[in-house]
């Protein structure tokens, strides 16, 4: 980006807020437009200020709750969005990626970070910790082997989250492994998988990636030993 990146500071924690602004004070290349509170902002005001990037310690002004379906962002995309002090949660990570956010820090980030990850952003790239990466293929390879056989699967009246459940099944991923990604516990995917048996029409998990997911890892499975 040619000249300064126009930075629009808006967080919920004054101490937050304050500190960020005075460290981006310090950057030649960072200037900051404004510097508000969430309650005392309006979205008119963060559109109209030529701001480049927007400093975000809360998810609540763009999009919401995390969980709030669609995902539909109430600032221009041409906004780059960063969150910082986020907590470390990958469904409301991959709930941000979904509503435009293209940098995620969190609580435990330096100051150094945090100004990196703003001019990450600024320069029109992405950023989030290195972990969340694996999390991002893993979301992806994961829609991507629902799509094919989503058709099929509705005519056995699976839920969305069973139908997202069959993909993770198929790639031999245990109750506890598939708890940990979804971020439920293991007792919810436990009854997940219980029903989908009963709806499909079969005994065991290894069946279920036979007629739902012909081509899956099923094989893997049964090797595996694992048990609904």
């Amino acid at each position: 980006m040619d000249g300064k990146a126009k930075v629009f500071i808006v967080c919920c924690n004054r101490l937050l807020r304050e500190s960020i602004a005075r460290i981006l004070n310090r950057r030649t290349d960072l200037e900051i437009v404004a510097a508000q509170a969430l309650g005392f902002v309006s979205r008119g005001e963060i559109i109209d200020s030529g701001a480049d990037v927007l400093v975000l310690d809360s998810m609540d002004l763009l999009f919401g709750s995390p969980r709030a379906s669609p995902p539909t962002p109430t600032i221009s995309r041409s906004i780059m969005c960063v969150l910082v002090a986020m907590e470390d949660n990958r469904s409301h990570f991959l709930a941000a990626v979904r509503r435009g956010a293209r940098g995620y820090v969190l609580r435990d980030a330096s100051a150094t970070d945090v100004v990196s990850a703003i001019r990450t952003v600024a320069e029109g790239q992405v950023v989030c910790p290195t972990r969340y990466t694996k999390v991002l293929f893993d979301f992806i390879a994961a829609q991507t082997d629902e799509l094919p056989n989503s058709r099929k699967r509705e005519k056995w009246g699976l839920t969305r989250r069973e139908q997202q459940l069959i993909p993770l099944i198929g790639r031999g991923l245990s109750n506890k492994e598939i708890a940990n990604y979804l971020s439920l516990s293991e007792q919810t995917i436990k009854n997940h998988i219980h029903r989908i048996l009963r709806k499909v029409g079969v005994s065991d998990r290894l069946s279920v990636c036979d007629v739902c997911e012909p081509d899956s890892l099923a094989a893997s499975i049964k090797s595996s030993g694992y048990s609904v």
